[in-house]
């Protein structure tokens, strides 16, 4: 394996890895699948950077990190072929270039007087929201109802752990990850105590030096608290960001307004790059670019660190059993949570013709199975032509 890594790290410069991540970031239009796709395509085929079972072990050790993981994933390639500096810049160049357009789009979208084209393609996009969340919650339910096992006590459990997320999405918001962490750890204990009946010793406990209730704070305090939240706790995918941001963005700090908070969802997925960048749009609508900036540093952060101090054990965290068994019960309470936060997205459009287009969108993205990019600017165009037709949009 050593040999293998000093072959690789004498062949990749960094240059290349700032090029090439710095494509994939720029060009990543749908999220993780295209993300994992174009990193593939790169490293295992077209390179042979990498071998491809290793890299689709990447692929399972990095979604068992809380986080974006298909930005980790990209973090992951590019310390697996120049050690930490390649982690820095690859994971910079693959973030930078979504992020630098998102802040521009914001500044547009949340302007205070924006042109009516705008308030129209917000209001149609924001619409189609909520269809996206339930969409990208159907996606994660086959791997992890399988991952829950045939008998009927685990999938019990499941279900239970599914209606406890989506409760919790609903009615508590950002303290949702309360719930997480619990059914998480409830499965752990199920396990552990089912191995230690049958005379089988536990393997070790996964720490989880996560905090999961933050301080009264304020200001720019306030912000990267947030911001962390969504970066350190996000187990499950981008789109579970959305209950840990709306009730503080929206309803505690008052950064943004509901529809505002709609148009940044939004953004985040017909942006390149990872589904996180919405937390830049937070952090743009608490303090402009400086609080953008802030968020995007403090929410990737810990992608960085989980990968360049893990990267060496990912191997022992796969096999680790209490970690499998925390993503199994923790798992389907994320994916209920993603379902859940489908209400008060829906619950925060306006206009009568939007419940129309949010109609519209589900059937787009559940009947038809299309892509999650056309449905926004699909919604964003009908939005539009209702703003000029003298719809209310705003």
């Amino acid at each position: 394996m050593e040999a293998v890594e000093e072959r690789a790290v004498a062949r990749v410069g960094l240059g290349t890895i700032v090029r090439e991540w710095g494509r994939i970031g720029s060009i990543g239009f749908g999220g993780p699948p295209t993300h994992i796709a174009l990193l593939r395509q790169l490293c295992v085929e077209r390179r042979g950077w990498i071998a491809a079972a290793e890299f689709e072990d990447g692929i399972a050790a990095t979604n068992l990190l809380p986080g974006p993981a298909s930005t980790q994933l990209a973090i992951f390639t590019a310390w697996r072929l120049r050690g930490v500096p390649g982690a820095v810049v690859g994971g910079a160049a693959f973030i930078l270039p979504g992020l630098v357009l998102i802040l521009a789009l914001s500044a547009l979208f949340l302007a205070g007087s924006p042109p009516l084209w705008v308030s129209g393609a917000a209001a149609g996009a924001g619409a189609a929201v909520a269809a996206v969340a339930v969409q990208a919650a159907s996606s994660l339910m086959p791997a992890s109802w399988r991952r829950a096992g045939s008998e009927r006590s685990a999938r019990a459990r499941w279900i239970g752990y599914f209606a406890a997320g989506g409760t919790a999405a609903v009615v508590i918001g950002p303290l949702m990850v309360l719930v997480l962490l619990a059914a998480g750890l409830l499965e752990v204990a199920v396990r552990t105590r089912r191995e230690s009946t049958a005379g089988t010793q536990r393997r070790g406990a996964w720490p989880l030096p996560l905090a999961v209730a933050g301080p009264a704070l304020g200001g720019m305090l306030a912000l990267a608290w947030v911001a962390f939240k969504v970066g350190a706790l996000s187990y499950g995918g981008g789109f579970v960001i959305i209950p840990l941001m709306q009730a503080d963005a929206v309803d505690r700090y008052h950064w943004m307004s509901d529809g505002q908070f709609l148009n940044a969802v939004a953004l985040g997925q017909v942006t390149p790059g990872p589904v996180v960048q919405t937390v830049a749009v937070v952090g743009y609508a608490a303090a402009g670019i400086p609080g953008g900036l802030l968020a995007a540093a403090v929410a990737f952060a810990p992608s960085f660190l989980f990968v360049i101090l893990g990267g060496p054990r990912f191997d022992a965290l796969r096999a680790n059993t209490a970690v499998q068994a925390f993503f199994t019960g923790a798992g389907p309470a994320v994916i209920g949570a993603i379902t859940g936060s489908a209400i008060p997205l829906a619950s925060a459009l306006q206009h009568t013709w939007q419940y129309g287009v949010l109609a519209a969108a589900a059937l787009w993205l559940l009947a038809a199975r299309r892509g999650v990019v056309s449905a926004l600017l699909g919604a964003g165009a009908v939005g539009v032509a209702f703003a000029v037709a003298g719809w209310p949009v705003s």
